[in-house]
């Protein structure tokens, strides 16, 4: 029996939430043109969408919300985050940013030239595009047990290493102008990458004098796993562990809406004082002056607490047990998942669930919408709509590997009745998976299309 954490926190406000009827949710789903992301929030019951900017902030950040010095150049709660960036990453330079994929934004344009490559385990979406707006390729080199939704390897975000190497070679290291880890791996439900791993790969990208950068959004949760999942660092504190995975590399983006616990903001930190320059001109164009980069200084007041609040480690044994009620939840319902869970999300293997929906006609798009219609719950698709490509050469769709549909919980936000009653959503429509049919787009934008197409049903 699924056991769930208690809280190391209590609840001081509340939000109203509502539910509506199926009827009602099938006339909102056909006028968002079958694309969770239209429907309006107050159409939402339990909104799993994303845990990006969707955490309850606590009151230690709340009253650094009061202490905003909305100066335009030199804001006290800039010195804040530069305080608490430098001393967990350990990274000279640091700009602010809106979110994570502005930081992404700003680094690969003055990084990637079109033809250029960018390695990494695993590209999120918009890594992926960003890449893809400068003429880049976002290449993926996940490790082949990351790839088997079965197996409960405890590292199954690592990076292949021989492959990266053979990669190198094989284009050129001139070709390469950086490459990347993504900590936790997203796009491959939520694993953790080893310290052995980042190590590794941060020796053999300097072997050819290649820059080492982390997507560090989730990186105190991959820091956690560390500790409970690698026995040399069973008694080594979550910060420790967490500065010696940033020594490992030359800068990180970090969207801050999730393992700062913030709603907003993100930041581009790095070393190297030359890039740095190209950096803080091309964040003025932008996203605003140095020292408050598209945000207002209440907000990098919050980004400062909530980065300490992040590492604490009653909370992350929490929101891992959190995550994981919920995954024991449906392997109970025999609902298949990829496994183990990671710590920010649950992913429904949507492969072994539909397997009478092929990839080109989009299962997890439909079992979307059907969570949506089933109980108003809101999740999201990660597979063929986010992440099937066009190959340039043979005009042929090129499928992802996995093909899931993701169930990201808001930090601090829902309780265990809420997680229960997402579990029971899931188990009517396990009971009834058969009759689910596959959507086709009606629009599809040419990069992020998950965001803004529209489908009909097949």
């Amino acid at each position: 029996m699924a056991k769930f954490p208690v809280e190391p926190f209590r609840i001081k406000v509340v939000e109203p939430i509502r539910q509506t009827s199926r009827a009602k949710r099938e006339e909102i789903l056909e006028q968002a043109g079958y694309n969770v992301f239209a429907v309006r929030a107050e159409d939402i019951y339990i909104d799993l969408l994303t845990d990006s900017g969707t955490a309850a902030m606590s009151d230690n950040q709340w009253a650094g919300v009061m202490l905003g010095d909305e100066s335009y150049a030199g804001c006290r709660n800039f010195f804040s985050l530069e305080e608490a960036i430098k001393s967990i990453t350990g990274f000279e330079y640091f700009v602010p940013t809106h979110q994570g994929r502005a930081a992404e934004n700003i680094l690969f344009s003055c990084t990637v030239e079109p033809g250029k490559s960018v390695p990494s385990n695993m590209h999120f979406d918009t890594t992926q595009a960003n890449v893809l707006a400068r003429g880049g390729d976002p290449v993926n080199l996940l490790a082949e047990v990351g790839l088997d939704p079965t197996s409960h390897a405890p590292f199954k975000g690592d990076i292949d290493l021989a492959r990266l190497e053979a990669f190198i070679e094989q284009v050129g290291p001139e070709n390469i102008p950086l490459g990347m880890l993504t900590v936790t791996n997203n796009a491959g439900g939520g694993q953790p990458v080893s310290m052995g791993n980042i190590r590794a790969t941060g020796e053999l990208l300097h072997k050819y004098d290649i820059p080492f950068f982390l997507d560090a959004c989730r990186y105190a949760e991959n820091a956690y796993f560390i500790k409970l999942r690698d026995p040399a660092y069973a008694d080594t504190p979550v910060l420790e562990i967490a500065r010696e995975m940033f020594s490992y590399a030359d800068g990180c983006t970090m969207s801050a809406k999730k393992d700062a616990l913030v709603n907003i903001g993100g930041f581009l930190a790095l070393n190297d004082e030359g890039l740095f320059k190209r950096v803080r001109q091309e964040l003025i164009i932008r996203e605003g002056f140095p020292t408050y980069g598209g945000l207002a200084g209440r907000d990098l007041e919050a980004i400062a607490r909530g980065l300490w609040e992040g590492l604490d480690e009653r909370y992350l044994a929490y929101r891992l047990a959190h995550t994981k009620y919920l995954a024991d939840r449906l392997l109970e319902g025999d609902i298949p998942i990829l496994e183990p869970p990671g710590g920010h999300a649950v992913y429904i293997d949507v492969k072994r669930l539909l397997p009478h929906i092929p990839q080109s006609e989009l299962p997890g798009q439909s079992l979307a919408c059907e969570m949506y219609l089933e109980g108003g719950v809101r999740a999201v698709e990660i597979g063929s709509v986010a992440f099937a490509r066009e190959d340039p050469e043979t005009g042929e769709m090129v499928y992802p590997d996995l093909e899931l549909v993701r169930m990201a919980i808001p930090r601090r936000v829902y309780t265990q009745a809420h997680l229960d009653y997402v579990a029971e959503t899931c188990q009517r429509i396990y009971e009834k998976r058969d009759q689910l049919r596959g959507m086709r787009f009606t629009y599809a934008p040419k990069l992020l299309r998950h965001f803004t197409g529209r489908f009909e049903p097949v």
